[in-house]
Order: structure tokens, then C-alpha cells, then sequence
């Protein structure tokens, strides 16, 4: 049943500078450490400078404005410079999961008109350039793993490119100009290209740096991917604005995590519940000296209230604050340091980053502000779709909103899950595992998961006269899928349950799945 809604909640405004560049420029003459990643050390005119020269070097192969720069690679001091450096050449920014499979990353390449692509070598055990058909005209492979490749016709080494740096030269960008394209996958399956101004990214990442009162005193270990917005926006562009150090971890460990916070006093560690869980599970934790961690920011799940008040007095942080966001608006909503336990754990907090916050039809979370994304490449209607004639985004989300503005998301309307920390959309996934050959059609939904909050679970009706295993379609995923997006269970139905207009009933297929 709907409800008026209460009035709507509104907060932020725009920083200045507006434009990568300039940040850069103001950033030069921070103190400290820029970036410490493993004995890799630049100080913040150290980092400008790298960043200038390789935007020269980029402009000294053609990329500039209305260039695009697809960039994967896990989080290293590679991914800060080639990100800001494309930035400041004039280039769009195109992360790329490091998860994708090359099939995966081989169509965010071909959909972006992508002008170049910067890629880890070896990574986790896999090569995904070797698996790509198309390569765009300049190609640079990042060494990110002790391991020696062969070469590769048309591809540079990092190595090589820096050797090749050339002079920065100016670049005109604009506020308005298309700083990043973010791709997600929508529920149609089909990934769509979230696209954002310079005025836009650093719009969010500096709400989200005033909520976390981040400071060049700071130590922010990024275990968050670089990839994703969290990791980029509220990441790097967040310390470029306040002068904090970046430490980038590459892949989530926990005995590596504990001992970076340890030997690099850590002051910052954001991350998805299953982070600090991990943390407080680790059962050598009490070896390891956690005492300058001050500030957790977490989301993209429900926070127990336990686990926040662990956090607290386990891990020793002296702020523990929620978030809300999406890859169209990046920080919606957040949490303040003065709130209340029972508002971080119940709540994402108040509207953040200059946004209007409201609820629509059957209480879904309508958001309306300068840091609404531009719009989906190249797909007019679902920009239509997504952000209506007054300028509001639907988020698909279902929420409650307090008298006072505090948000509380207590549903999905899509048919999303969150593992791991990661978005799953199961029209995706069900569109891979569409495509066996012993298979008619499939549905996945999101079941409860103790370490990754929830993974998948795949309802699969196979092709008449085929018998296939769970095994078989499982190892057909992997080949297919990123890891998180691959279903951790299937089960072999002889129907779906649907309802009178022919729509899969989900919500039965939910209540099946306890035990």
C-alpha cells in the first residue's frame, strides 16, 4: 500500500575544483604520501608528476578529448595513474571489473568505442587479454604478478609506456565533460554504461570525504575495487581532494589486511559487511596492533547492529557509518559521525551529495540532484526508463524515510542481490545459463550466505530429452561468468512457477530455498 511520503530530504553541495585536472593541480602541493603500494612511495608532487607525463604520453598517441580509456586492473598504483592520467589527457575513464571474463570484458571494450586500453597481465592465475579478439589501436599490459609473459604483438608493456612519457600537454576539459563511464548490468541483462561529468565525480567523492571527515592525516586502505565507484570515487578522487594517503590492496585477505594496517597505521578502512566480519573471525587477529583505525563506512547490505558494536569495540573504530548509493548516483545517502549506533545499523542515512530524496509508487527510493548520472551510453530509452521528465531517478530500491531524512532501504523492486559486496543481476546470469545446450530456460534468485551475505541459486529446466547435473551447468557458469555472479547452487525443476500473465514468480522460488 502507498503513503504520501514524508518531505523529501535534501543535503550538499558541489566542491570546488570541478574538474579532475584542476583537483590534481591543487593536490600537488599536499604533504605526505600520495600512494603507498607495497615499496612503490610517490608523494603527491611525485604523483602529479607521473600523472602529467602520462597524460602526455597518451596525448602523444592520439587520446584526448572524446577519447575513451578502458582500464582493468586491480587496485595498484598503475590503476591511480593511468585513471587520473587519462582524466587529465581529456579521455573518458571505462573501468572494467578484473572479474569479467573475456568474454565479459571484450564487450564494455567494443560497446565504449574504447580508444585504449590499459590491462593487468597475469591476474589471480589468468591472462584475460590473451582472450580478447579485438584489441583497441594502443594496448598497454600491466605487470601485476611476479610472472614473465611473452610479448604480444601491438601491446606495450607499462614498462615500455613510462619509458615513452612525453611533456604533459594542456587539455581544455570542461565540467561537463563526460569524466567516467561505469557499466552495470540492468535488468534486462543487457550492461548498461552509467555516465558521469567531472563535476559530477568529484561532487560525490567530496560529500563523501566531508561525511567521513577525511583529512590529509589520514591513511585509507582501499579494499574496495578501483573499478567499482566505491573504490574510485569515494577512493581516489575522495583523497585527492583532502590530501589522504592511499594504500590500494589488491585482493581482500585478511592476514594481509590485518598486517597493512598494522605496518601502514591505517586510519580508514571502508568495506562491505563481509569485511569486517572476516576481520573479527580471523582468530590471530589479537597478534596484530589495529589501534589507528578510526572510520568504517559500509553498505551495500543490511548492517547487524552487533556487528557494528564489534566493530566498534573489537576493532577499535572509533566511527562506524552506513552509505547508500548506486552506480547512476554513486552517494545518495550517508551516515554522519554524530549519529547514533541505532541510526547506523538501521539506516543509510540522511540525503548526501547535494541529492533529493523521496519515495514514489509502492515506496520505491526516487533520488533527483546535480549528481544524477548523465544518462546510459548510447540507450536513449533506458535513460527514459531510469530518470523521469522531472528529473528523478528510479532506483528500483524500496525504502522507508523518516521525518528527519534518515533512509532506510528494506527492499528491491529488481530482483538484484548483494554478494560479496557486489551487485548480482540474475537476467544476466539467467541469459548465460540460457544459452547450454541441455538447458530451456533458467531463474536465479539471491538466498542467504553466512560469509558472502548472499549468493546465487540457479532454478534450471532442462531441454527436453537432456539430462544435465548441477555439476555440468555450474562448470558451464564459470567459463562464462565472473565469479560472483556465478551461482554457488543449481537445482533441476521440470517447470517454473509462474504467474497468470506468464511472469516467473520469484518470490516462490525465494520461500523454497530456507534450508
Amino acid at each position: 500500500m502507498t503513503h504520501p511520503p514524508p518531505p523529501a530530504a535534501v543535503s550538499g553541495a558541489l566542491p570546488s575544483p570541478v574538474t579532475v585536472p584542476a583537483a590534481l593541480d591543487i593536490a600537488a602541493s599536499w604533504p605526505g604520501c600520495a600512494v603507498v603500494d607495497g615499496s612503490v612511495r610517490l608523494t603527491w608532487p611525485e604523483l602529479h608528476a607521473r600523472v602529467g607525463s602520462f597524460a602526455g604520453f597518451l596525448r602523444s598517441r592520439g587520446i584526448g578529448r572524446g577519447s575513451r580509456v578502458a582500464l582493468c586492473s586491480p587496485n595498484t598504483w598503475h590503476w591511480v595513474v593511468a585513471s587520473l592520467a587519462s582524466l587529465c589527457a581529456g579521455a573518458t575513464l571505462v573501468p572494467i571489473s578484473t572479474r569479467f571474463t573475456a568474454r565479459e570484458i571484450q564487450d564494455v571494450v567494443t560497446r565504449s568505442h574504447a580508444s585504449a586500453l590499459v590491462i593487468a597481465g597475469r591476474f589471480l592465475g589468468v591472462s584475460r587479454l590473451s582472450g580478447l579478439d579485438t584489441l583497441p589501436p594502443l594496448v598497454v599490459r600491466v605487470a601485476v604478478e611476479d610472472v614473465q609473459e611473452p610479448p604480444m604483438s601491438g601491446v606495450l608493456e607499462w614498462s615500455e609506456a613510462e619509458e615513452q612519457r612525453a611533456p604533459a600537454a594542456s587539455s581544455s576539459v570542461r565540467p561537463d565533460d563526460v569524466s567516467d563511464i561505469l557499466f552495470t548490468s540492468g535488468t534486462t541483462g543487457r550492461s548498461k554504461g552509467a555516465m558521469s561529468a567531472h563535476r559530477q565525480a568529484l561532487g560525490v567523492a567530496a560529500a563523501w570525504a566531508e561525511c567521513a571527515q577525511l583529512t590529509a592525516q589520514d591513511r585509507y586502505l582501499v579494499v574496495n575495487p578501483f573499478f567499482h565507484s566505491f573504490g574510485y570515487k569515494a577512493g581516489i578522487l575522495a583523497c585527492v581532494l583532502t590530501g589522504a594517503t592511499i594504500v590500494p590492496q589488491r585482493v581482500f585477505d585478511v592476514s594481509a589486511t590485518l598486517r597493512l594496517i598494522q605496518d601502514e597505521r591505517i586510519t580508514v578502512l571502508p568495506g562491505a559487511p563481509t569485511v569486517y566480519q572476516m576481520l573479527l573471525d580471523e582468530p590471530d587477529r589479537s597478534r596484530w596492533d589495529l589501534s589507528s583505525l578510526r572510520l568504517a563506512v559500509t553498505g551495500a547490505a543490511t548492517v547487524p547492529v552487533t556487528l557494528v558494536a564489534r566493530m566498534k569495540s573489537e576493532l577499535g573504530f572509533e566511527t562506524v557509518l552506513t552509505a547508500y548509493g548506486l552506480t547512476e548516483a554513486v552517494v545518495a545517502s550517508m551516515c554522519r559521525p554524530s549519529d547514533p549506533l541505532s541510526v547506523v545499523a538501521h539506516t543509510a542515512g540522511r540525503a548526501a551529495a547535494g541529492f533529493e530524496v523521496r519515495l514514489g509508487a509502492d515506496d520505491e527510493v526516487l533520488l533527483r540532484g546535480p549528481n544524477v548520472m548523465l544518462g546510459y551510453l548510447d540507450d536513449p530509452a533506458a535513460t527514459t526508463a531510469a530518470i523521469d521528465a522531472d528529473g528523478w531517478l528510479h532506483t528500483g530500491d524500496v525504502g522507508r524515510l523518516s521525518r528527519d531524512g534518515h533512509l532506510t532501504i528494506t527492499d528491491r523492486l529488481k530482483d538484484v542481490y548483494t554478494c560479496g559486496g557486489f551487485n548480482v543481476y540474475p537476467a544476466e546470469v539467467e541469459q548465460v545459463l540460457a544459452a547450454h545446450p541441455d538447458v530451456a530456460e533458467a531463474a536465479v534468485v539471491g538466498v542467504p550466505d553466512a560469509r558472502l551475505g548472499e549468493v546465487g541459486r540457479a532454478f534450471v529446466v532442462p531441454r527436453p530429452g537432456r539430462r544435465p547435473s548441477a555439476e555440468d551447468i555450474l562448470a558451464y557458469g564459470k567459463e562464462n561468468l565472473a565469479n560472483f555472479k556465478l551461482p554457488r547452487s543449481v537445482v533441476l525443476v521440470a517447470e517454473l512457477p509462474r504467474n497468470p500473465a506468464g511472469k516467473v514468480l520469484k518470490r516462490v522460488l525465494r520461500e523454497g530455498t530456507d534450508g
